[in-house]
């Protein structure tokens, strides 16, 4: 038992560092967890870890019902069919942008790449804590041609501008959908509005586990992580509300459809 509460207490803390990062990939640590020990006060502080992850919070209602196996074939099913219909959207030679690190959207990326489609990315390097950089090197390890921005250069990247070719697409991940919004990293609302004023798609790639009725909390991170300042007054949001307004389709094993769409289907699986 106290190697298993060990093993716990390290998953949690891995987590809560983001040292485990991405909805699935904590969705997949947070279930590990609760096998470990199957209680429901464990499910509490599993949750607590990351109040943005309604992935995690779904997985976990019904965690008594999954295995670990179960639950990465489930998975890796849904991600087929996000990449299906992310194949069709992506044109020859196309600019695709995106921000932060979605595995859900380097997995569809990587796809396209191997079924012969030809495209560059831009992206974002994603502060404070530079998840841009690992998409960065997810693609060039898949040989995808890549060109990493600050993020105060995304309108830059975004519009032809600066010897950059307009995007013809924007990929975005999701940490949560709503019935109003998309919750992604923090950044993701303003860039899928510059998107919106320059008549650029906004694709959100996400599995339909992340839908939740609640009302979503945006999570404060140590302000150190931005700078070690005692004198300063610092906000550090982690995610931000993409409006659905501005969100083009989302793409899930539900299929490519409309956020009404997307709804109506939601409600009824």
């Amino acid at each position: 038992m106290a190697n298993k509460k060990k093993k716990f207490n390290q998953i949690s803390k891995d987590i809560k560092s983001i040292k485990i990062q991405g909805a699935r990939n904590v969705a997949k640590a947070g279930l590990k967890a609760y096998k470990l020990i199957p209680t429901q006060s464990s499910k509490n502080k599993i949750i607590s870890l990351r109040s943005t992850e309604p992935l995690l919070v779904n997985i976990l209602k019904d965690a008594d019902k999954l295995s670990v196996k179960i639950l990465n074939e489930k998975l890796k099913q849904n991600q087929d069919i996000i990449n299906k219909n992310t194949f069709k959207l992506i044109k020859q030679n196309s600019i695709i942008f995106t921000h932060c690190h979605s595995s859900t959207v380097i997995d569809a990326l990587i796809y396209a790449k191997k079924k012969g489609k030809k495209f560059e990315v831009y992206n974002t390097e994603t502060r404070p804590l530079f998840q841009g950089r690992k998409t960065s090197r997810d693609l060039k390890k898949a040989k995808i041609k890549n060109t990493m921005f600050t993020d105060s250069a995304a309108s830059i990247a975004l519009t032809k501008s600066q010897k950059t070719k307009k995007a013809d697409i924007f990929l975005i991940g999701a940490d949560a959908i709503t019935k109003d919004a998309v919750i992604n990293k923090v950044g993701s609302g303003m860039f899928a509005q510059i998107a919106k004023t320059n008549k650029i798609p906004v694709y959100v790639l996400a599995d339909s586990w992340k839908y939740s009725k609640e009302k979503i909390q945006i999570e404060q991170r140590n302000p150190e992580e931005v700078w070690n300042s005692k004198k300063i007054t610092i906000k550090n949001p982690a995610f931000e509300a993409i409006k659905k307004k501005n969100v083009s389709r989302i793409i899930s094993e539900l299929g490519s459809l409309s956020y009404s769409e997307f709804l109506k289907k939601i409600r009824k699986k």
